[in-house]
């Protein structure tokens, strides 16, 4: 082609690349905290400190007044932070985001926006179908945090929560056993000259492993159950030592529990109800005085003589065991448990933040993504 007759350069007809998109702006946060109403449910989404890092970065934080104080977070040091503080909790709930522990109630979804992006706990054996569909109905794009995903696959969330159930039902189970609480004198430790108290722990997860950490710090003798041996093989690493295992064979796991001073209940159900891995003939052998924490119960728990309690009256006795069922244990450690919640939420939202939003973040972040159960009103399962 001759260029004199061309009314283009030979750069110009030369091809150029294809813009696809434009750069991602940082977008700035408005986030609703209301104040939890649930039954025994004490944690809060963020801390002061985090409420500081947010506002900092240009982001509005309207919380509802004494949303932190059952984690012995005031007002003033949320105000401190650059929090906005409203008695009025149709204000909170109007935020375009709103940050809970528990999923909301039905009279709270309905003072949701509508396309509001609800970040909470989902519970979703828990939830009955008007749930799902009032969010729908309000076209609300709702993410449950404990299916959230880090870049490693893990669902940070649940471990956070999982190892604080872990260490903390050592603690109750070495409170219980001392006389003032009815249990039968011992100290949970390895003092000279006196046989170190005996601990049983069924499941070897994540509960599992911070219990077995608590109770050989505390210098107990630990055996740990579980069906299966890659758990098993993993524990001991993580541990860095050796300690006594084994599969759930039923011999050992009854010897085991007959010799007890205390026995976790740490086995998890990734669908359904927790299999009952020890009968109520088994419980009747163990020893007078002993302690059984059941951390499962929030799914039925492992042992059959097992029953949910309350932070009220935590414990009850059946053929002279002490029962310890209470559900949501992170909530009797709500300030180290907020803590560990805030860890989580603060780089999410600034991850949103930095995205350009949520619709943003959910195109390119498979593990935010696998958290939303609800987008713009539609159910994803």
């Amino acid at each position: 082609m001759d260029n004199s007759t061309s009314p283009f350069t030979r750069e110009q007809l030369l091809p150029k690349e294809e813009i696809l998109e434009v750069s991602n702006e940082k977008s700035s946060l408005f986030i609703g905290i209301p104040k939890e109403t649930s039954f025994q449910e004490k944690r809060v989404c963020l801390t002061p400190d985090a409420v500081s890092a947010l506002t900092t970065n240009g982001h509005r934080i309207l919380i509802e007044s004494g949303a932190g104080a059952n984690a012995i977070f005031n007002d003033h040091e949320y105000s401190e932070a650059g929090a906005e503080i409203t008695t009025d909790r149709s204000k909170v709930f109007g935020c375009p985001i709103v940050l809970k522990v528990e999923p909301p109630t039905l009279e709270e979804i309905d003072l949701l926006n509508s396309k509001t992006l609800l970040i909470s706990a989902i519970q979703i054996k828990m939830q009955r179908k008007d749930y799902f569909q009032k969010l729908s109905k309000k076209r609300i794009t709702a993410l449950g945090f404990e299916f959230i995903k880090d870049q490693d696959g893990v669902f940070p969330a649940v471990r956070q929560l999982s190892e604080i159930a872990g260490s903390a039902s050592i603690l109750i189970a070495s409170e219980i056993m001392s006389i003032t609480s009815k249990g039968n004198g011992l100290l949970f430790g390895n003092i000279s000259g006196v046989p170190p108290t005996e601990v049983v722990i069924i499941g070897a997860g994540t509960v599992g492993e911070f219990a077995a950490r608590s109770a050989i710090g505390l210098g107990a003798n630990i055996r740990v159950f579980d069906k299966s041996i890659t758990k098993l093989r993993n524990l001991q690493s993580n541990l860095g030592r050796m300690i006594y295992t084994s599969t759930m064979q039923p011999k050992n796991l009854q010897k085991a529990l007959m010799r007890c001073d205390v026995a976790i209940g740490a086995l998890s159900a990734p669908h359904g109800r927790t299999p009952c891995i020890v009968s109520e003939d088994v419980v009747k052998k163990m020893k007078s005085g002993s302690v059984i924490v059941d951390v499962s119960i929030d799914k039925g728990g492992c042992f059959e003589t097992s029953k949910i309690t309350t932070h009220q009256k935590p414990t009850f006795n059946k053929h002279d065991v002490i029962h310890y069922c209470v559900p949501n244990i992170g909530s009797r450690v709500s300030r180290t448990a907020s803590f560990s919640l805030s860890n989580i939420f603060s780089p999410l939202l600034i991850e949103i933040s930095e995205s350009g939003g949520c619709e943003k973040l959910i195109q390119y972040s498979k593990g935010f993504r696998h958290g939303v159960y609800i987008y713009n009103g539609t159910l994803k399962f």
